[in-house]
Order: C-alpha cells, then structure tokens, then sequence
C-alpha cells in the first residue's frame, strides 16, 4: 500500500500542497485531477523522491520514499514514473528503447517481452524505426512501455496520453489500464480528461487551493459534485438554485417551472447542446433536435442513481 501522510510542499514561500494525506491500495488505480497549477505534478514527482518533502512522511509498504537529500539517483527501483517530457534514446529503435533495460542474459525473454510490450502501447508497425523519426505521439507510448517493461509495484503518470491523437487514445488507454490491472501494478495518473478517469480508476483526488477537495469513486463524485470544479471536470454543467446539474439531466417537457429561452443551439454529433437564459444566466441542456433561437420550453431534472 502507498500511504502518504501530511503531506506539505512549499516553491520559496508559496505553499503548492497543504497536509495531504491518502491511501492507495496495490494493484488500486488513482486519478489525481485539479485546474492548472493545483500541485498535481508537484505531488507525482513527491511520490517519485524527485523533491525533499517539507513536512509528512510517504511509505510504500514499510518503505519510505525519501528525497535527493537522501538518495543519489531519483526515484526507487520498484517505482516508475512517466513525465510528459520524454527520456528516451532517440539514435536506436523503438523495440531497443522498449527493451533497453531488460536483462540481456535470457534473449528470448526478452524478445518476448518487448513484443508483448510493442502490443500493448500499439507501436508494432514502428518497431525496429528510430525513435527520433517517430512523432510526439509514438514517443509518448514508447515511454509507457519503457516504464513497465521491468514491471514496476508502482507507476506515476503524467498526463500520458497527452500527446497522442484522440482517435488513438481509446484504445491505448483500454489497453494500458487493462495490462496494468491483470499485472496488479499500482496505478496513479495526473489528468486534466475525464476518459482518463471514469472507466478505469478506482478513486479520483481532486485537489484545490493546495488541498484535498474531494477523494471517492469516480462514480460517486460525478453524482454527487459538491463543487462547481468536481462538475466541470465530467462535463458542462448548470447551478441551479445552488444544485450542480448537469446539461444530459435536463430534459424538455411540456409544462413545468422550469421555463427557459432559446439562445443557440450546438451541434455536438449525436445531440444538440442547447444554451438557454433563465433568470438573466446561461442554462444549458442537451436535445436530440436544435431548437429555434427565441422559443421557449419547459425544462424538468432527470437524475439517475
């Protein structure tokens, strides 16, 4: 299990992380979401030993993780971390970079596992390319499976899918999230997107103001958004009357007390995101059909458990 335990981090002066404290379970997946700048990098590379802690104590089991102040290289063996900035060696290929650290003592495991590996982040058809010919993409998944190819207890990721096409990043990240469940590797993804979180982590931490808003299932918290910034993180959202609703719980009826004008009407693909004023604000709800700019419709709150 990794336990941190009040944990607090200051830049100069400026506190980045106040008293943090959480639990992750082995083989456990955690996504770390936050606006920029609310310390989730900071905390990754914490975890990692890249900085000295200012107050708290981190244990892996009944390791602790200790900074420079301690340790001459960054980062214990049984822990990988993969940062948006890529370290690879651009000069070989992707199956040497992959396999770069596998013992050369055993050939055909480790052939075999580079394979494996190639398949997992989807890079069979560059394998024997030149890292330095590939794009920010393919350099991004060839660091994912540097980083799990010793199979580590633990992996940091940091916005890892940021750079890769969006019609690539399903399927990689089915694929990465299920090879790191089956190898019961710990999990702990930094994120700004929600398809990051909500079909593969376990919990969600989001941080605030250098602290802990809120740490709970993905399922409970999109449910129950006790902030506007929990609600904005799974997709556009209205306050009403002090309620986080969201624009797919709003749906039109014939009559009710909820009566709104017709601003304009966004096409989103199968749904049209309709932007409405009530009570002299935005109101936004979703419709199958787009609705004439000055019509007014009745709206009621649909909320499924």
């Amino acid at each position: 299990m990794l336990q941190v335990k009040n944990l607090s981090f200051k830049y100069k002066k400026q506190a980045v992380l106040e008293t943090i404290s959480f639990n992750v379970k082995r083989g456990e997946h955690l996504s770390i979401i936050g606006e920029s700048g609310s310390g989730k990098s900071t905390l990754l590379k914490l975890l990692y030993g890249t900085y000295d802690l200012n107050e708290g104590d981190i244990f892996w089991g009944n390791t602790p993780i200790l900074g420079p102040k301690h340790n001459l290289i960054v980062g214990p063996e049984f822990m990988k971390y993969v940062a948006q900035e890529f370290d690879l060696m651009p000069f070989i290929s992707v199956s040497e970079n992959i396999g770069a650290f596998l013992s050369n003592f055993y050939p055909e495991e480790k052939e075999q596992r580079i394979q494996e590996l190639l398949k997992v982040v989807e890079l069979e058809s560059v394998a024997d390319v030149k890292v330095k010919e590939l794009s920010g993409g393919q350099k991004q998944r060839v660091a994912l499976a540097r980083a799990i190819a010793k199979q580590p207890e633990i992996i940091l990721l940091d916005e890892p899918f940021s750079h890769i096409d969006n019609f690539q990043k399903q399927s990689l990240r089915r694929s990465l999230f299920k090879y790191l469940k089956e190898k019961n590797i710990t999990c702990i993804v930094a994120t700004h997107d929600k398809d990051d979180v909500l079909s593969f982590s376990d919990t969600m931490l989001v941080l605030d103001d250098a602290k802990i808003m809120a740490h709970n299932t993905p399922k409970y918290l999109y449910h129950n958004p006790e902030h506007k910034l929990i609600a904005s993180f799974f997709g556009e959202f209205n306050e009403i009357d002090g309620e986080m609703v969201y624009a797919n719980q709003l749906k039109q009826v014939d009559i009710s007390d909820l009566e709104v004008k017709v601003k304009q009407s966004y096409f989103k693909g199968h749904y049209f995101l309709v932007e409405t004023e009530f009570k002299n604000k935005s109101l936004f709800f979703e419709n199958p059909s787009a609705l004439e700019k000055g019509t007014s419709v009745f709206l009621t709150i649909i909320k499924e458990s």
